[in-house]
């Protein structure tokens, strides 16, 4: 269902953006809240409505996925005095996190990635790299789901097997490798639990990463369609 948002609460927004970003509020490690959110979607709707449909995101290749496309350029919106500075939680600001559009043509969306996902990704894509110079395959282990495996992460270096923090549940998620040699991040324990906790209506085949994409701040970054089976999370082929 389509969000509407009052155009007088995006203009109170917008009138209360700096008080919404009081400095001794804002630390580097905050995870952001509700209202900081909240600004930065209304500036984006407004400046959508003044734009003739643009938003104000940061230019990708095509082939760049989904979640990772759609980067929110801030200068654009400080030029446009449609917010008064860049929240302290961002990574232009040093912060933690990446603000992503999802959904930009249709119902503009604010969300975030957590960039020590991202960093812990490409730390892994190096070692990758390097053996891919000397090996004419990536370290395959167990296969998981169709075109997905595990890393063979003692030929990679690492002691243990490479796992990120998530950002939905703060578990230990692991990380995984497709047939293309691009790492994914095994989201399966997140949608369990959101699955139990929010009762969503999904169908079997249906991509389910939506689940996250409404409940949390947050969407599944570097991800792979999933979708049910037996009411469990699988990886969807």
């Amino acid at each position: 269902m389509k969000r509407i948002i009052p155009y007088s609460i995006m203009v109170i927004a917008l009138l209360l953006s700096g008080c919404l970003y009081p400095k001794s509020e804002l630390s580097k490690n905050e995870i952001p809240n509700e209202e900081q959110l909240a600004l930065i979607e209304a500036a984006v709707l407004q400046y959508k409505e003044q734009s003739n449909g643009l938003v104000p995101i940061k230019t990708n290749p095509s082939d760049v996925p989904l979640y990772e496309k759609y980067l929110i350029d801030f200068t654009t919106l400080k030029e446009a005095q449609l917010i008064s500075e860049i929240p302290g939680t961002a990574y232009e600001n040093g912060g933690f996190y990446q603000y992503v559009i999802i959904t930009p043509e249709d119902d503009p969306r604010v969300k975030l990635i957590d960039l020590r996902v991202t960093e812990k990704i490409r730390e892994v894509h190096v070692k990758l790299d390097i053996y891919r110079q000397k090996n004419l395959y990536p370290p395959f282990g167990e296969q998981i789901a169709d075109g997905i495996y595990r890393l063979n992460y003692e030929k990679l270096g690492f002691k243990e097997e490479p796992t990120v923090i998530s950002p939905f549940s703060r578990q230990k998620l692991p990380l995984l490798i497709t047939t293309d040699g691009d790492i994914i991040v095994d989201y399966r324990v997140d949608f369990q639990l959101a699955m139990d906790e929010f009762n969503p209506d999904i169908e079997e085949g249906e991509d389910i990463r939506f689940i996250l994409e409404e409940n949390y701040p947050f969407v599944p970054a570097y991800s792979v369609e999933y979708t049910v089976e037996d009411n469990h999370p699988i990886f969807k082929n």
